[in-house]
Parts: structure tokens; C-alpha cells; sequence
């Protein structure tokens, strides 16, 4: 896996969904999250003034950038000396999909943002995101690969999303070379870096009382983290797009 981590070319494909807030919150909304919270813009992570429109707490974040050499590199590196995650179960310090649907690494990244901390507990009971998680939780996960991966309702809420982005969606065959990954607070008080072409869940770091996904140090173990690895690998293409789930206003 850590050579090549994509799901096999035979398995079948997605129309990948734009990093665009409206897209994200209709989709999250309609398989069942409460409508109290929704996906905004982030527009800067360096700037106080761009930070302070963004609804707090941010619960997570979705980051979505071009999957690069350096990028591809980096990942080999850290995945190859760990093994492959087989967590299972309520005691899991989170829950973590692994990815064999091709071109669904935004879908997997907003069931990351969803299935763990505050935002498990505003998804509303009866609904197929509610059924979905359950189902899920207790099972490991090339398993639980499987259960997404034969959701027809997981399918209908993706199809009817990627309809509605601002930019005509590619068709669901073709190669995309942009990626999703969340970094979500946790129950267990980390902030976990979230990815389905990784071979587990991510840990960065411990959350003081009152830090949340765009705190200073949760920024600092996450995104910027990221964008400064590339940086510092030589990658002259540090194009990145930034979502928060969060509180929403009327």
C-alpha cells in the first residue's frame, strides 16, 4: 500500500465533488447531519482578519491540493515502517475509511470530518449517515471498505452532490490528480490527520482545552504542516483549497 495506495483501476468510480462548501454541507445534510452545522470557506490559514469569518469551533477540516512527487514521496516515507490499521469498534480513538472507490477521497474525507467528535453527535438518529456509522463502527476495515463501497445510499447523496459545484465535474473515469484529506478533532482530545490512501489514521498531536481544528497549534500540526513539508521538499505548485465544518448562522 505504501507503494501504491489507489484503489485498483477495475473498481468502480465516483464523479469527483468540488471542495466547495455549498456542495459539501447539501451532501452531509441530506444523508443526515444536522443542519446546525455545515462546511465554510477558509480562506487564510496566516491571517487573523480571513480567520475570524470562519464560524468556530471548527470541528474539522477539509484540505484538498494537487497529489505532487514531493507529496507522494513524503507519504512513502512515513507509511512504509507502520503497519496496517485493523482498529475496530467503539474503544477506536477514531473512525478511519480506508479508500477502494476511485476518485472518492472527498466523499471519504467528509465521512472522516462526520464520523468523529462533536459532529457524530449531531447526526440525526434514523438517518442513513446515522445507519452507516453504526453499521460501520464495528467493523475492520477492509470490511468496512466494503460496506461503503456497496452503499446505494452512499451513492445517490455522492451522484446528486457532484451535480452541484460551480465547475463542470470531470466524468467519473477520468484521472484526477487533486486529493482530499481531513484533519478532525477527535473524542480523544488529538487532532488526527484522516486519509483513505494511508494505511491508518494519523496522529499529530494533543489539543489543549478550547483548541479546535483552526487553533494556532492545531494549524501548526496540520495544514501548515503540510503546505511547509511541501514547501521545503521543493514542490513550486502549492495550489490548496480549505474548507471548516463548523457552526452555522442564520
Amino acid at each position: 500500500m505504501a507503494a501504491n495506495p489507489d484503489a485498483p483501476a477495475t473498481n468502480k468510480a465516483f464523479v469527483p465533488l468540488e471542495n466547495n462548501p455549498e456542495v459539501m454541507s447539501h451532501l452531509v445534510h441530506q444523508l443526515g447531519l444536522s443542519p446546525s452545522l455545515g462546511f465554510t470557506d477558509v480562506y487564510s490559514i496566516d491571517e487573523p482578519d480571513l480567520l475570524a469569518f470562519v464560524p468556530r469551533p471548527a470541528h474539522a477540516l477539509l484540505l484538498v491540493f494537487p497529489v505532487s512527487p514531493s507529496y507522494e514521496s513524503s507519504r512513502i516515507t512515513e507509511d512504509t515502517p507502520l503497519t496496517e490499521y485493523t482498529g475496530s469498534g467503539p474503544a477506536e480513538p477514531v473512525m478511519w475509511f480506508k479508500q477502494t472507490i476511485r476518485n472518492a477521497c472527498g466523499l471519504i474525507g467528509l465521512l472522516h470530518a462526520v464520523a468523529n467528535g462533536e459532529p457524530r453527535k449531531q447526526v440525526i438518529a434514523g438517518s442513513d449517515l446515522e445507519t452507516l456509522l453504526r453499521d460501520a463502527e464495528p467493523l475492520e476495515p477492509l470490511a468496512r471498505a466494503d460496506l461503503l463501497y456497496e452503499s446505494k445510499a452512499l451513492e445517490s447523496a455522492h451522484a446528486d452532490a457532484a451535480r452541484r459545484g460551480d465547475t463542470t465535474a470531470p466524468d467519473a473515469g477520468d484521472n484526477v490528480d487533486l486529493h482530499f484529506v481531513a484533519f478532525v478533532c477527535a473524542a480523544d482530545g488529538n487532532l488526527w490527520e484522516l486519509d483513505g490512501r494511508r494505511k491508518g489514521p494519523l496522529a499529530r498531536g494533543a489539543l489543549l482545552p478550547g483548541e479546535d481544528a483552526l487553533s494556532d497549534r492545531a494549524l501548526d500540526m496540520g495544514v501548515r504542516r503540510f503546505l511547509k513539508n511541501e514547501a521545503q521538499a521543493g514542490n513550486p505548485d502549492l495550489r490548496f483549497s480549505l474548507i471548516s465544518l463548523g457552526p452555522l448562522f442564520d
